[in-house]
């Protein structure tokens, strides 16, 4: 029989071992797998003693929401460290903007269940601070990424001013809508190779939409 359930957390830090339960159920199963009771359970403690840090499942998912984001904006960042600054500003500044969409899909399909959570119904997004400056900090979000990818389009001169208001809107939604496509549409089954290809025509798309 296993031991019964505690109701106090032996290290101290029953939040952080919750919330890592809640991410390992979304990386399963997605968010309708986050259930605040499942997280106890392997956290190893009462239900009860859940509610101290998180008063609902809704609580708990939306942590696992923010979670599951920065998890994506430090895929997205990995491809942009992947890249060699050159003299050309208007080919990096390309590259930067195809690095965040590359990154993006690449962890849909790679960790689908904790990208879907991390698009599971949260606060509106009403406007994206996109600060060019912030782009190598690791707590950011993948909307923050976009639009700095974008205003290193604008500096290049490859972004005509008047088009760059609400800019990562459009090149976000052609984005996730392949993604989606793909981890959970009818794309869902295509070989990795040929949805990199396609992903890459994607990008062309919204480079040349801009």
């Amino acid at each position: 029989m296993p031991p019964p359930a505690r109701e106090t957390y032996r290290h101290g830090d029953l939040r952080r071992a919750l919330l890592d339960a809640g991410i390992a159920l979304a990386s399963e199963g997605g968010p309708e797998a986050v259930v605040l009771r499942e997280a106890t359970r392997r956290a190893g403690v009462a239900p009860n003693a859940a509610y101290r840090h998180f008063e609902s499942r809704q609580a708990l998912l939306e942590a696992v929401r923010k979670a599951g984001l920065a998890a994506v904006a430090r895929a997205m960042e990995a491809q942009l460290t992947a890249l060699r600054p050159g003299r050309d500003a208007a080919a990096h500044a390309r590259n930067c903007l195809r690095a965040v969409g590359r990154g993006y899909m690449r962890f849909a399909r790679e960790h689908t269940g904790l990208f879907r959570a991390a698009f599971a119904p949260p606060e509106p997004v009403e406007e994206v601070d996109a600060d060019p400056a912030k782009a190598g900090d690791s707590g950011l979000n993948p909307f923050q990424l976009l639009g700095a990818a974008l205003d290193q389009m604008l500096q290049a001169g490859l972004l005509p001013p008047e088009r760059r208001p609400g800019a990562e809107f459009l090149a976000w939604s052609a984005v996730h809508g392949l993604a989606l496509l793909q981890v959970e549409g009818p794309l869902r089954d295509m070989p990795a190779a040929r949805a990199d290809a396609l992903g890459e025509r994607l990008l062309d798309m919204v480079e040349k939409g801009l």
